[in-house]
């Protein structure tokens, strides 16, 4: 130790003591002095303890003066310099001194304030004196005296050293500085650690750019306990604190503190929400310092976990970091976690789905720019994101996400803009190569969308220039017409409407131009630069600019234009690599596009030649690409035909029936004689046996585009297929077996034949065919029976089942157009295909019925197979059937209402879903297992009745209409009147049938009351029901009273509510969900299915089958408010979970309304056993032995609902059809077609019937459907003296107009001739009437 400096120190101390009014250059020289001083001594080190005490009592004797003097004066002094010199001093007297203080206890406190005043200096590193400053601080850090103040109770000088620290210290600070303050706050951590020191951390550390991160190692062992505990802010501070902490790079916190590290994962599933964001929140930071590792393996899983978290704002934010992850590294990302990323694109919550959709938009376009500049290769993983995106358009509940939008996120946002076309095409390939059918759909309908929009905008610019000119009202209305219809390409179709009113009314002709140019720039750089000059000229501050930019966009091709074709061209020829998933992918997406925007192909034709004269794997997309796109091109036929020709002879059957499509589209009016010489090509081929079912195919196919060329060689074809094929028997070497279609080569063959006589009566466009129609019903006849057009030609069992299967398909595809010559039997043989022995068959006929149906393609009485099969023994086949069901009697029910309400289109009851009852009670009162006469069974009924039960059940489900109580008052209505008239009729074809009709309209009539819980009265009933005259004819007078016994009745309709009930899959998307809490049951707006467990009962078998396996199902009944009645005991409970909707004149009642109606109708109602009995007491009776019935139900036995707008005509006048005479009669109609519609739901055709019988001739117009039962407005054309204006009523209305226009027929009017078609006319019932006589009139047409 320098005695000089201790001589140095007690000297000047002693005059600092004496100085008291000293100048302040003084003291700071004396403090000066004795500062350096100090520095230079050291602690006592020697070992000797003796020497140890002497050298301490000296260092005592020497500071004392110098003690004295700050703790008189100095300590007080109001000099900055002054007192930073003191605490420098102090400093230093405490590391000499140590580990005694310097000063007394009493002392300490002010010594302590001093030197953290000092501290809170440091912020200001540019001061002269911030050098001193961090000198003091490192001498306190050195001899760690501020442990001292936690002895002398200065805890809260403690908590002000600690903010200083935090408020003072920056990240520029030198690391020496830091660690200096962390080695402070560790020293007293280390002795104490209290709450309120903790808090002062986690809430000063928390704050962003406050302080170091690094400072937070000095708080790691004290943390944990801050992770558990009960308070959710505190736990979200420490959370926040120890996401700083593993961020620090170069420090390896997480392997260092493991537990810790532990902990804090624990927090990703935390109880708090806000905890468990708070810790996502901070994953970012940490993966980016510490990419690889076993720790950041372990937070990626804990983010994926989160991604399926309960709570919605938990999934966003993991959304958020999966995706700012994904793109900080995309080289590198987890694969899974981007797939599980992209799976909340179907998240439940549409908060999720938004904001899942933004980010992953940006990662995709990221990942496009990565591989454009070839730091990355095209990945699945990622190419994933776009496949998702599109299936948002499935979302119903979002209209961001329903097509309208998802254009603008294909064309807008998914790709870098300024990504070249060549780089997008490379994607889209990709891409495509992942699609599912649901892709394409969405794909498809995006673009076919767009295209319609399109063509609806020249046909208004076309409209408007021609306003210019003649300025009429007529092209007005059409103007408005066709905005309308362009606003509903729209996100918010009110607001473009009025957007395009205001538009419209524009005078200046450039932007309509411009629109135009828009619509003929094929190219989408030309587009794009088209587009944005014209926002550019009209500026951002018109008042239609917004609107401008949208229609702007979706009216040019900023998708795919014809250099993206010209792109997946180049591909196909270059495909060196020869990737066959891809160059597949490719040939899918030009396929996809050029069948919505065949012009595209423009310019492109030499290339696709090139392509298909190399012979490759995927000529037959691109001839199906040719075919589509021919009218479009300026390729010759003759340059093509060779490729073409050797297609129909030596390619597939599906490359031949393109090939002949795409002569078709190629050839003109003169070029007709290319289909004379194929057909003489293929004929030979056929009798040479080359490849007879490509033969077969592009023979059937040329006779849908050419029938004079068909017909031509008619005689030939179709003797070749009667005699070579339809005849081949078992010996033949033809009939080895074909595994992969499961049936001989044989069966193969006859099916293929029958394919091409089917595709004959069916041409593309409207002709007149020559050829007979019965000898192929004659076929299909057979077929349908034996499995075989002949006996003992097919002895398989597999090959009978398909040539079934095969029959019941070509018997519908012939009912779009020659439903007129379809006879009962053929009818039901086909229904009776949904009951087949085989599986297959049974599922793929109600698969193509489902989808025939769907497109308005056949007579929806095909339907009836639906109730047939939903007692399938199959639980699949029984849910596709219902579900099937469903689908048909929504769709139907809706368009029955459209067609009845418009003027133009008229309507009938026929159109309504509910008449497909009047064929199913016709097919089971045929079917041989109808229960005996006396039989008493109840369960036999059940099961046989069951197809009856779940259709009538569905048509009066309010469930499966989505709320609309007009409709299903409406079916139920119709429903009653339907068995009144069956009570009426009795069996065209076999009388003793009749009995079985009246049965099944008794439990029909009982079943359906007993639904009609909504109290609405049997007395608005229509009046007066058409009925198929092939099945039914009117009440001949010789009925007897129906014996059925009431009470077997009651029994049987008790008994199948007991066990039976619709099942979930058949109801709609939104009525599936099921909750678990039972008093959810009641009437809500948001209800869910309850499936009770009541008695099961076998309800499969018709008298054809019999079921052993035993299912459930849900029913579909009324909502209740109170318990379920002691009838109904073991039925299973309905809750809806579908949101009601009041469309097409539905009631406009307010949920709550709605719901108070349901409770009182379903509470208060009276539900008796009615009869079928009419509800008019004063109805003539023109018969006596006419049957009645016994009366249960009076007009008080319910509460009567008030029946729909569209019932209320018909309850003015009972229909009576009387002559001047007196006499009732009904007319026979020569044909039971009474329209035709397209393919369209809602367009109306003629079916026109040649003197030639069994001959056919359609209008210059597409096919349609043709209904089975009789037309009234044909009916009064066919007695020639009635009005010869017709007028489209309603069809309730309808019934009475009918009767008011043949009440004046002329007496003379009653004597008709025989009728000489085969198919016999509708009956027309009236249920006023006890009994009508019947009158036939043949009517030319």
């Amino acid at each position: 130790m320098a005695e000089s400096a201790l001589h140095l120190v007690s000297e000047i101390g002693a005059q600092l003591g004496r100085q008291t009014r000293s100048g302040k250059d003084s003291i700071l020289k004396s403090l000066k002095q004795v500062a350096n001083a100090l520095s230079e001594i050291e602690q006592p080190s020697s070992r000797e303890a003796a020497k140890k005490l002497e050298a301490t009592k000296k260092l005592e004797v020497a500071i004392k003066p110098l003690r004295k003097a700050i703790l008189q004066s100095l300590l007080q002094h109001k000099d900055k310099e002054v007192r930073l010199l003191v605490a420098i001093c102090i400093s230093e007297m405490f590391r000499v001194m140590a580990p005694e203080p310097p000063f007394e206890d009493k002392y300490l406190r002010d010594i302590f304030k001093l030197i953290v005043s000092t501290f809170s200096e440091l912020a200001d590193s540019a001061s002269p004196f911030f050098s001193r400053r961090v000198k003091i601080l490192e001498t306190v850090a050195q001899c760690k005296c501020c442990v001292i103040m936690l002895d002398i109770d200065c805890n809260d000088l403690v908590l002000e050293m600690f903010n200083v620290f935090f408020s003072v210290v920056r990240e520029n600070h030198q690391q020496s500085l830091i660690n200096h303050i962390m080695s402070i706050m560790t020293h007293i951590l280390n002795e104490e650690t209290s709450q309120t020191v903790l808090d002062v951390i986690l809430r000063n550390l928390v704050k962003e750019g406050k302080c170091a991160p690094q400072m937070l190692l000095a708080v790691i062992p004290n943390l944990t306990h801050e992770l558990l505990t009960d308070q959710v802010d505190v736990r979200i501070k420490a959370v926040n604190l120890i996401g700083k902490l593993l961020a620090l790079p170069k420090h390896h916190v997480a392997q260092d503190y493991h537990d810790l590290f532990v902990e804090f994962l624990k927090r990703f599933s935390d109880k708090s929400v806000e905890v468990r964001v708070s810790a996502l929140q901070c994953v970012k930071a940490f993966y980016m310092a510490n990419p690889s590792g076993a720790e950041s393996h372990e937070v990626l899983t804990a983010i994926e976990d989160r991604l399926l978290d309960f709570d919605d704002r938990v999934r966003t934010q993991a959304v958020i970091v999966a995706c700012d992850l994904a793109q900080s590294n995309l080289k590198f990302v987890s694969p899974k976690l981007i797939s599980q990323a992209t799976e909340r694109l179907r998240d439940k919550k549409v908060s999720v789905r938004k904001k899942a959709l933004h980010k992953l938009v940006e990662v995709y376009r990221n990942y496009c720019n990565k591989c454009s500049e070839g730091h990355m290769t095209i990945s699945d993983h990622f190419e994933q994101i776009p496949c998702k995106i599109l299936m948002l358009c499935y979302d119903k509940d979002c209209k961001e996400f329903r097509s309208q939008n998802m254009e603008l996120v294909l064309a807008e946002d998914l790709f870098p803009a300024l990504l070249s076309v060549e780089e997008r095409t490379r994607h889209w390939i990709h891409l495509f190569s992942l699609f599912t059918p649901l892709h394409v759909k969405a794909f498809s309908s995006i673009l076919s969308q767009k295209r319609r929009l399109q063509k609806e905008l020249q046909i208004y610019l076309a409209l408007r220039r021609e306003e210019k000119e003649n300025g009429s009202e007529e092209t007005q209305n059409r103007i408005k017409a066709s905005i309308m219809k362009m606003a509903a390409f729209f996100p918010d179709p009110s607001k473009a409407e009025d957007s395009f009113h205001k538009l419209n009314q524009m005078k200046d002709n450039n932007t309509f131009k411009t629109l135009a140019s828009l619509l003929d720039e094929l190219q989408i750089r030309d587009a794009q630069t088209t587009r944005d000059k014209f926002l550019k000229t009209i500026g951002g501050r018109h008042p239609q600019y917004e609107f401008l930019c949208s229609l702007s966009s979706k009216c040019s091709y900023n998708i795919f234009g014809s250099d993206h074709i010209q792109c997946i061209l180049d591909y196909l020829s270059s495909n060196r690599s020869g990737n066959k998933l891809l160059e597949a992918s490719s040939a899918n997406l030009l396929l996809a596009i050029i069948s919505i925007y065949p012009s595209l192909l423009r310019g492109s034709e030499v290339q696709l030649q090139m392509l298909m004269e190399k012979n490759s794997q995927i000529n037959d997309k691109l001839i199906e690409v040719l075919a589509k796109a021919g009218p479009h091109l300026s390729l010759k036929l003759s340059d093509i035909y060779p490729i073409l020709e050797r297609v129909c002879l030596e390619g597939s059957r599906m490359q031949a029936k393109f090939a002949v499509a795409a002569i078709a589209a190629l050839a003109g009016v003169s070029e007709q004689f290319f289909f004379s010489e194929l057909c003489k090509e293929l004929v030979d081929s056929l009798h040479s046996r080359r490849n007879i079912p490509t033969v077969l195919q592009s023979l059937g196919c040329i006779a849908q585009y050419s029938v004079s060329t068909f017909e031509a060689q008619d005689g030939e074809i179709t003797s070749y297929i009667n005699e070579k094929i339809f005849q081949v028997d078992a010996s033949d070497d033809l009939n080895s077996f074909n595994d992969t279609y499961g049936c001989s080569n044989s069966c193969k063959l006859k099916i293929y034949g029958l394919k091409t006589l089917i595709k004959s009566f069916l041409p593309h466009r409207a002709t007149r065919i020559r050829q007979k129609i019965n000898e192929v019903l004659d076929i299909l006849s057979k077929m349908l029976q034996k499995g075989g057009a002949f006996d003992g030609v097919i002895s398989c069992e597999s090959d009978k089942a398909h040539i079934r299967l095969a029959a019941a398909k070509s018997v519908l595809q012939l009912s779009k157009r020659w439903d007129l010559h379809i006879s009962t039997e053929i009818f039901r043989f086909t229904i009776l295909t949904a009951k087949d022995s085989s599986f297959f068959v049974r599922r793929l006929f109600l698969d193509k019925t489902h989808k025939l149906l769907k497109e308005h393609a056949i007579p929806s009485r095909y339907a009836c197979a639906f109730a047939l099969a939903t007692s399938d023994r199959l639980k699949d086949l029984q849910d596709n059937s219902f579900k099937y069901m469903a689908e048909f009697i929504k769709e139907y029910s809706r368009e029955a209402r459209i067609r009845q309400a418009s003027a133009a289109q008229g309507g009938s009851i026929t159109d309504y879903p509910a008449y497909i009852v009047v064929f199913l009670i016709y097919l089971l009162a045929h079917d041989t297992g109808f229960p005996h006469e006396n039989c008493q069974d109840e369960e036999l009924y059940v099961q046989f009745c069951s197809p009856l039960f779940h259709l009538l059940e569905a048509l009066v489900s309010i469930t499966i209409v989505d709320g609309d109580r007009d409709l299903v008052n409406d079916a139920h209505l119709l429903l009653l009147s339907i068995f009144r008239a069956i009570k009426k009729a009795e069996d065209v074809v076999d009388a003793q049938n009749t009995p079985k009709l009246h049965i099944l309209a008794d439990i029909g009539f009982s079943f359906v009351t007993s639904l009609n819980h909504n109290g609405v009265s049997s007395s608005h009933a229509p009046a007066l029901i058409l009925l198929p005259s092939s099945l039914y004819r009117a009440n001949s007078g010789c009925l007897t009273r129906s014996s059925f016994d009431d009470c077997l009745l009651e029994k049987i309709i008790h008994m199948f509510k007991s066990c039976s009930s619709l099942p979930i899959s058949s109801l709609p998307k939104r009525g599936r969900k099921c909750q678990e809490d039972d008093t959810q049951s009641k009437i809500i707006k948001n209800n869910t299915l309850n499936l009770a467990h009541g008695k099961q009962l076998d309800l499969s078998t018709t008298g054809t089958e019999t079921q052993k396996n035993v299912s459930q199902y849900i029913s579909v009944g009324h909502r209740r408010k109170r318990a379920v009645s002691s009838t109904a005991s073991d039925s299973v409970g309905l809750r809806e979970c579908s949101t009601i909707n009041h469309q097409h004149g539905a009631s406009k009642k307010s949920e709550k309304n709605l719901e108070k109606e349901l409770l009182s109708s379903s509470c208060d109602s009276v539900t008796l056993r009615p009869s079928l009995a009419e509800s008019h007491p004063s109805i003539q009776i023109l018969e006596r032995n006419a049957p009645s019935f016994k009366e249960n139900l009076r007009d008080s036995s319910s509460i009567i609902a008030e029946p729909s707008n569209y019932l209320r005509a018909k309850l003015k006048d009972p229909c009576n059809i009387t002559y001047d005479s007196g006499e009732v009669e009904v007319l026979c109609l020569e044909t039971e077609s009474c329209e035709t519609t397209s393919n369209g739901p809602l367009v109306e055709r003629e079916v026109v019937l040649s003197d030639e019988s069994n001959t056919f001739q359609l209008p210059s117009s597409d096919s349609g459907e043709h209904f089975f039962h009789g037309s009234l407005k044909k009916a009064v054309d066919a007695i020639g003296d009635a009005a010869t204006q017709q007028q489209k009523v309603s069809p309730f209305e309808e019934c009475r107009k009918f009767s008011d226009r043949t009440t004046r027929l002329p007496a003379k009017a009653k004597k008709g001739r025989k009728t000489s078609v085969d198919t016999s006319a509708s009956e027309v019932i009236n249920l006023n009437e006890n009994a009508v006589a019947k009158r036939t009139r043949r009517q030319k047409i």
